[in-house]
This record gives structure tokens, C-alpha cells and sequence, in this order.
């Protein structure tokens, strides 16, 4: 069994480096859905995806026909008073400032710490891995959502930030942890 795990495809928030996170509920943009029309992605019987309207649009274009599962605990990290924003934006925020020297450990201001996002995120995983063991599936989500998985599950091991894909890429996850970006 294998488990395909793709961050959505491009939005207007991704072109303008902001912090798109469970607040901003944002449609692909054209360049999104036409960069997902060109990809070919294996068949699978279902897809687990993230509540927020650009990983359902993105499944629907990548995995047309295969049954669709809303997974509430996929969606996007809370960015607090980050979100919407970007680094031109934050630049000179004190907040700002000592999130980035904590490495993203700090929690986001009025939003979630990474290790809460991770938590709720493989917990999540780990539900529907059992639910699917025989067959395979897809997540349809996130950057964050896949770099907690692959951090939590992928073999040889990896730092959180060893993960990053690009929008419409991902990694095939195989049982024993083994991994190939797709």
C-alpha cells in the first residue's frame, strides 16, 4: 500500500509569499489548476483531504472519480496575526522577529505552536492509515500537514523542515517509511 501525499496547488497567496493558513479559505488561482490539469498522478480509490477549498479543488483535479474524505484535522497550521501576511509585512514585528530566530518553534502569535500542529495532524494520519491498509490512497493538504507526516514517518529519519514540496508535489509513502518524491 502506498499513501501519496500532495500539497495543493498554486493560490494567489502562494505567488505572494503569504501565510495562508486555516483562516483563509482561497481557491487555486489559474496557474494552480492549470499546473495540476499537466500532472499525472496514480489511481487510487480515495482521497483524504484537507477541509480548505484549494486541497479540495486540487483532489478534484488530480484524482477525478475517486471518493473523496473531508479530513477536519488536515487543514493548515493557525498562523494567528500572522495570516494573510508576508515577510515584507512582518519584517521589523518583534513577534515576527523571534519566531524566526526560535527555528518556528515559538507558537504563532494568537495561533497554534508546530508541535500542536504536528500532533493534530499525525494523529489525523494515523486514523485513516488504518482505515486504508489494504489499498492505495491519497492526502490531498498542506506543506505542513505533509512535513509533519513524513517528519513523524518517513525513513531515514528527517527534520521537520527536510520535507518542504512544492505546490502539486509530494512524496509516495510506503508502510516500512521508505519515500519517493512525486
Amino acid at each position: 500500500m502506498s499513501i501519496y501525499l500532495i500539497r495543493h496547488g498554486l493560490t494567489n497567496g502562494n505567488l505572494e509569499g503569504r501565510y495562508i493558513g486555516c483562516k483563509t479559505d482561497e481557491p487555486l488561482c489559474e496557474q494552480g489548476e492549470a499546473r495540476l490539469s499537466a500532472l499525472c498522478m496514480p489511481k487510487v480509490s480515495r482521497v483524504f483531504v484537507s477541509p480548505m477549498r484549494r486541497c479540495i479543488q486540487s483532489a478534484q483535479i488530480l484524482f477525478p472519480g475517486a471518493e473523496t474524505v473531508i479530513v477536519n484535522d488536515f487543514r493548515e497550521c493557525d498562523f494567528g496575526d500572522f495570516e494573510g501576511k508576508n515577510y515584507a509585512e512582518l519584517n521589523g514585528n518583534p513577534s515576527y522577529q523571534a519566531w524566526i530566530d526560535s527555528g518556528g518553534e515559538l507558537p504563532f502569535p494568537n495561533g497554534e505552536s508546530r508541535k500542536q500542529f504536528a500532533e493534530r495532524c499525525v494523529c489525523a494520519f494515523e486514523k485513516l492509515a488504518l482505515l486504508s491498509s489494504e489499498e492505495d490512497c491519497a492526502v490531498v493538504a498542506h506543506g505542513g500537514t505533509i512535513m509533519a507526516i513524513m517528519e513523524k514517518y518517513a525513513m531515514p529519519k528527517g527534520g521537520y523542515f527536510d520535507y518542504q514540496v512544492k505546490c502539486g508535489e509530494g512524496f509516495a509513502l510506503e508502510p516500512d517509511g521508505s519515500h519517493v518524491k512525486v
